[in-house]
């Protein structure tokens, strides 16, 4: 039988998103839609070689990460849409509208992926820990089992639903809304599944492998060849398997074999044939491609050459010569100054290659040597570890009869302080300290001075090659070893807005509105001047009747909305700032505790003034000041948060800072709680805010203030890397203003 030589090549490209495509489907035969963390939905219709946008979805307020095909029927006789995102909202679309049909509410997190049952019902996961059954009519059924983050679903012959968990590694099967089983599938995060036409399905996992498994759950295949998780997998009717990698490659598999690497300039978030066997790649760099075996659709030369360019400036990046990146060196410029003596050398950039040169003192001129290539330990090619990839994995020997243990490690690092996290994670004794520190340096070719004087006696008992037996007993550092210190992160105490205002302005604008059937009587209003003329002065020591609290809190909010501006600020004037030291006050409201949401819903229900919305938010915030609201903060966040999230994205910066302060003092108050759910639902809700395209450096830092301070206190690290909060620190690192640049490297270093 002849050898098959097919080989994809780039068809045509989808430029329209503004920021990572995370997820696709194939619509009928010919349509696709992608799914953005620029929070949008994609229609793209065949044209010629080409696809072309036609219909673009808003509905989600934050990244959308997930996109399911709805196919036709007698509701829907074009058919429609589903899609999933941050913001925890499944949402269905009408292929031939762009307002959404319904918004299913239900999930605490993220929804991480949508697919549509045979019988027409839809199936969501999240970050939450669950499945949800949505049927006709919006009603949920939820499916529990998953014991972390749940990441991908897919259905198999006789609406058997299968889904992939996270840090559980697991894949379960369920029948109806029953679980049946459960699949030890890999050995880190399940990430993606995908139906192998007439055979199975398949996986895909952070352990950088996928598998082929029957419907009943046999493995079948194992393909191994990517060096960082694997987020996407899909099988065509042809046999071949592609699977989409953090590696930047999306990689061709036909039995278990690979047989082409497509290199793109960024991590491939998702993959999907189309039926006539093209292939659909979504990538973070904000573009979809399709690819192609047939050579009557290949694309132009100029659009192949565009292509290329942007993935040769994407290795320019990362490619590095003795941990240098090579984007980094001086470009051809550097030859322009002399050099100090001779043989003096200098690597410059030449394109995207490393080049030596020479100081020739006689000539007077830099003579070319050549180019530079990787060097030894760079030959030695990054390590992967739990889907992170590390310059060195070394294996670690702690005893006989004892397991091999894996110590990763990145050049730059503080040694000591790498050894102080392994061996806290392997609970282990720290005297193995300095025996591991010295270890690293070693083979790793560094010096000790790089980092602290070592005592030159010391023994370091290695055994060849990369396996270490550490001693029992070792000798103490002479100091004490330098660390990363932290800038930014953990944020400790709450913060508050000073809420003090002109009194004389306020009373005049609530004389102004007191008119109608609501008007307060001149009694009410003299009390009210007299509270203002009693709190000018912050160390004021009057006691305000119970009456004084009735008209501000059952009176004065039942004026219509778009006059609750100035009674909005009298309220926070009056009650969140100054009468801290009043509890009677305090516990009138614990007692009633639907008295303060239901006044902040009033404030802000729609159309709410902005004033309203804005001084809402930062008496909220400044309620964390007064410890007997503690636990009603806490047991009424799901709510609390919920009521602000809609204004994430306001275009008022007040109205988004307010938002972004109200989750940096719940990121305060659930650390402090030790409560794993709460800090899941903050992270969640932090992640939105610094989803959204609008780069705002103050909203941005306190968001990554608040992720930061999350995932430091330990409980829910675990699941960053599923939100995608690496990229965000990466991105942060980049930034040209310097407090986003720190926090993102102190984001970055808590993750590792």
């Amino acid at each position: 039988m002849a050898e098959d030589k097919r080989e994809y090549k780039l068809r045509c490209q989808l430029i329209g998103h503004e920021d990572d495509v995370r997820g696709l489907c194939i619509v009928g035969e010919s349509t696709i839609a992608t799914a953005s963390r620029d929070g949008t939905v994609r229609v793209w219709n065949e044209k010629d070689q080409r696809f072309d946008l036609a219909t673009t979805l808003r509905g989600h307020s934050s990244f959308v990460g997930c996109v399911a095909w709805i196919p036709p029927s007698d509701e829907m006789p074009a058919g429609g849409l589903v899609s999933g995102g941050m913001d925890t909202n499944v949402i269905v679309w009408k292929m031939d509208s762009t307002e959404p049909v319904s918004v299913l509410r239900g999930h605490d997190l993220q929804v991480t992926s949508v697919v549509i049952g045979n019988g027409g019902e839809i199936f969501s996961t999240s970050v939450d820990s669950t499945v949800r059954r949505w049927k006709k009519g919006g009603a949920s059924e939820v499916l529990k089992g998953h014991r972390a983050p749940v990441q991908a679903a897919v259905i198999l012959p006789e609406d058997v639903l299968v889904t992939a968990g996270s840090t559980d590694t697991t894949i379960k099967y369920w029948k109806g809304s029953m679980f049946t089983k459960s699949l030890d599938a890999h050995t880190d995060t399940v990430r993606g599944l995908a139906l192998m036409p007439n055979l199975g399905f398949l996986s895909a996992s952070h352990d950088c492998t996928v598998k082929l498994w029957s419907y009943a759950g046999e493995q079948l295949l194992e393909m191994v060849g990517h060096t960082a998780i694997v987020y996407s997998v899909a099988g065509h009717l042809s046999g071949d398997v592609a699977s989409g990698s953090d590696d930047g490659y999306c990689k061709i598999w036909r039995g278990g074999v690979c047989i082409q690497s497509l290199e793109h300039p960024g991590c491939v978030w998702d993959l999907q044939f189309l039926p006539n066997g093209d292939l659909v790649t979504a990538c973070s760099d904000g573009v979809a491609r399709v690819w192609t075996v047939d050579s009557s659709r290949y694309a132009s030369s100029e659009e192949v050459a565009a292509f290329e360019a942007s993935v040769s400036a994407r290795k320019l990046q990362k490619k590095t010569v003795g941990g240098v990146k090579v984007s980094e060196l001086p470009g051809l410029e550097a030859l322009q100054t002399p050099g100090r003596s001779d043989g003096q050398s200098k690597i410059v950039r030449e394109g995207d290659t490393a080049v030596a040169y020479s100081w020739n003192m006689k000539e007077y001129n830099w003579d070319k040597v050549g180019e530079v290539v990787e060097g030894p330990e760079d030959a030695l090619g990054a390590k992967t570890l739990n889907g992170v990839t590390y310059d060195y994995v070394f294996d670690v020997n702690i005893e006989d009869g004892e397991p091999t243990r894996k110590l990763p490690y990145n050049r730059g690092d503080n040694p000591y302080d790498t050894a102080d996290r392994w061996l806290l994670n392997e609970n282990l004794p720290m005297g193995y300290r300095q025996q591991i520190v010295d270890f690293i340096l070693r083979n790793t070719g560094q010096q000790a001075n790089s980092f602290m004087q070592l005592d030159d006696c010391f023994y370091d008992p290695y055994t060849g090659g990369n396996a270490y037996v550490p001693r029992q007993t070792s000798r103490p550092a002479s100091k004490t070893a330098s660390t990363y210190n932290l800038k930014h992160i953990p944020k400790t105490g709450i913060t508050l807005f000073d809420t003090r205002t002109q009194t004389d302005g306020i009373f005049k604008k609530l004389t102004e509105f007191n008119t109608g059937s609501v008007a307060l009587s001149l009694e009410e209003m003299e009390r009210i001047q007299g509270m203002l003329q009693a709190l000018k002065s912050t160390s004021h020591q009057s006691v305000f009747a119970d009456a004084d609290f009735e008209i501000l809190t059952r009176k004065l909010f039942t004026w219509p909305v778009a006059n609750l501006f100035p009674g909005n600020t009298v309220f926070v004037f009056f009650f969140f700032f100054f009468l801290y030291r009043e509890l009677k006050f305090f516990n009138i409201c614990i007692d009633s505790p639907d008295v303060l949401l239901n006044l902040v819903k009033s404030a802000i229900q729609s159309p709410a003034p902005n004033a309203n919305v804005f001084l809402s938010a930062r008496a909220m915030v400044n309620c964390f000041r007064h410890e007997c609201f503690q636990n009603w903060l806490l047991d009424s966040r799901s709510e609390i948060i919920d009521i602000f999230s809609q204004f994430s994205t306001s275009p008022v910066k007040n109205i988004r800072s307010g938002y972004a302060h109200l989750l940096l003092n719940y990121a305060v108050r659930v650390i402090g709680a030790n409560d794993e759910n709460a800090q899941l639902q903050v992270l969640s809700a932090a992640m939105e805010v610094v989803a959204f395209v609008l780069k705002d450096d103050d909203i941005n830092f306190l968001a990554l203030q608040t992720i930061g301070s999350l995932v430091h206190s330990g409980l829910v690290k675990s699941v960053a890397k599923d939100l995608d909060i690496q990229s965000v620190a990466g991105t942060a690192k980049k930034s040209k203003v310097s407090r986003i640049a720190e926090i993102g490297a102190d984001l970055d270093y808590v993750l590792k």
